[in-house]
């Protein structure tokens, strides 16, 4: 095994460390804190797609019927207190073209469906709405909304210049242009709240009617929010706590301090490239953080238990060989250990989109961030107090 000399770099590496995390501290304040999303910002987002619609469907028969759609097929659940609940599924697999599946969906008794696309058009352009379990009507339309090839990119400005009327809008581009799909934030100011219809109706006065699928519409009240945002804070400072207290009954004070230097130097790390990328701050980025708490943590304990054994295998040799020598020891471990988990957080990153995209990114950063914390933070921590406490024991031994 060869020795790496990790304590050479303990001081370079403090001050990067410090660099990064005023850094961070800068670009909350430069760029006006967090970009919050809607779980710490009251208010309400929509995301939407400007699809054309690709049918109608009404409901005129016994009981109630309820329609909702996935990537793959659409179905159909009749209900009510004078008929046997049923389930009709209809794959796109199966009916392959908008023709198929209005054949198919004509078949049950009182449903009517209206084309409003050509039949030749394929089922799997069928966009996806944000609404779970919509009731179907014999007086209003339920629409179905498909995305065909060809159509021209919506431009932002024109979605933004539509929304003005409505107050302070924020509209962001999801996905590709072709996609025409936007998120669109409307935040509470405590005044009377946009309703989530009136903005799909503005919309369309601008790009035409029935031509706006919402694909997500979620809404927040400022109280829930600010209770969210105060026990986020509280979770992080109990995880603190907790980990200082195991780590000072698994190891001395100094060893416990450390621990908490290097995951308190992970989150404010994470909290500087949140920030400098403006990802969405919300609750799948507090669970990343934790999580890269909890990675790091391990990591450092795993060193922290090969210090103490090469400690007593090696009584006489100065700590921060000790110290060199475990770090040297553990590294292929932390390389493999890591080098094998970022592998499955790549694969999320690349074939995911939206919260769990940002998610991954999240944790990339915070797993590069948790194996420098536990080498050159935790590690210098105790290095620097082993190395305070032998210069007091030599002043004291020259005073006697």
């Amino acid at each position: 095994m060869k020795l790496i000399r990790f304590s050479k770099a303990f001081v370079p590496a403090v001050v990067v460390s410090a660099a990064v995390i005023i850094t961070g501290i800068a670009g909350f304040v430069v760029k006006g804190g967090f970009n919050l999303g809607v779980d710490f910002q009251a208010g309400l987002i929509q995301e939407v797609q400007f699809a054309p619609a690709a049918f109608e469907l009404t409901y005129s028969g016994r009981g109630n019927a309820a329609v909702s759609m996935t990537r793959n097929q659409l179905d159909i659940v009749l209900s009510g207190a004078n008929i046997t609940n049923e389930s009709h599924t209809f794959p796109f697999a199966q009916y392959r073209t908008l023709g198929d599946l209005l054949a198919g969906l004509s078949a049950i008794e009182g449903l009517t469906a209206t084309a409003a696309a050509p039949e030749t058009a394929d089922s799997s352009l069928l966009v996806q709405s944000a609404y779970a379990d919509p009731k179907l009507t014999p007086d209003t339309p339920h629409i179905i909304h498909y995305l065909p090839s060809g159509l021209s990119p919506v431009q932002i400005e024109d979605v933004r210049g539509a929304l003005s009327p409505l107050g302070t809008v924020a509209v962001q581009v999801l996905g590709q242009p072709e996609d025409r799909r936007f998120m669109i934030r409307m935040e509470d100011a405590g005044a009377e709240t946009v309703p989530a219809e009136k903005v799909v109706a503005t919309l369309e006065e601008k790009f035409g009617e029935n031509g706006v699928a919402v694909t997500r519409s979620d809404f927040v009240g400022s109280r829930f929010s600010k209770q969210l945002q105060s026990q986020a804070g509280l979770l992080f400072l109990l995880t603190l706590v907790l980990i200082l207290v195991y780590a000072s009954f698994r190891f001395k004070p100094q060893y416990a301090i450390g621990a908490v230097l290097a995951i308190a130097h992970d989150a404010l790390v994470m909290v500087a490239f949140i920030c400098w990328t403006r990802m969405e701050f919300n609750t799948m980025t507090i669970a990343a953080i934790l999580t890269i708490l909890g990675y790091s943590i391990n990591d450092t304990i795993v060193v922290f238990d090969r210090i103490r054994e090469t400690r007593a295998i090696y009584p006489d040799i100065p700590f921060e060989d000790a110290l060199n020598r475990s770090l040297s020891e553990t590294l292929g471990r932390t390389i493999i250990t890591t080098v094998t988990t970022m592998l499955a957080v790549l694969s999320l990153f690349i074939f995911t989109q939206g919260a769990m995209k940002d998610f991954a990114l999240a944790l990339l950063a915070g797993m590069i961030s948790g194996v420098y914390s536990t080498i050159f933070i935790a590690s210098s921590f105790v290095c620097f107090w082993e190395r305070g406490k032998a210069k007091r024991l030599v002043k004291t031994a020259e005073k006697d």
